[in-house]
């Protein structure tokens, strides 16, 4: 893992940093979907938490975390359904294979996250507008789908 991911220097992920929290500045003055943006004020954490409005989810937050290797993403898409498991489970199995950079996985208390990576050396402004894109696009598409699924009367427009 340490040849295909090579650690980023401290001054590397000072740049990146940097040009993040730009990004995200400038990302909350000029799109409407952004609510706000909050800096894990921890030294030892590169991490921001965004807040995001939709249409189809109403309300959800993506994490963005720079580390040596890699800039994560992830946000809660699902809570783990009360019906159709299987069902359920399965049609973010299948979104999975239309997405780039990110993926449906099962987390903490079998909810759906959606997650995904870039290694430092490709962070640039313009990978995280294809990434934040990919995170908004396929969260807002697979979300009622999936509520229908899952919690079938519970989730009726």
């Amino acid at each position: 893992m340490t040849e295909e991911f090579p650690p980023a220097d401290a001054a590397e992920l000072d740049d990146l940093e940097l040009l993040i929290g730009d990004w995200l500045r400038a990302q909350l003055e000029s799109n409407p979907c952004l609510l706000a943006v909050d800096r894990d004020l921890r030294p030892s954490e590169r991490r921001w938490l965004v807040k995001v409005s939709g249409d189809e989810k109403v309300a959800f937050s993506i994490w963005f975390h720079l580390q040596q290797r890699t800039l994560e993403i992830e946000t809660h898409v699902a809570p783990a359904p009360l019906e159709r498991h299987a069902d359920f489970y399965e049609y973010f199995l299948r979104q999975n294979h239309r997405l780039r950079g990110v993926s449906f996985g099962i987390g903490a208390e079998d909810a759906i996250y959606l997650r995904g990576h870039l290694r430092v050396s490709e962070v640039d402004e313009a990978e995280l507008d294809r990434l934040f894109g990919t995170v908004y696009a396929a969260t807002e598409m697979c979300f009622r789908p999936a509520m229908g699924i899952g919690y079938g009367d519970l989730f009726k427009p």
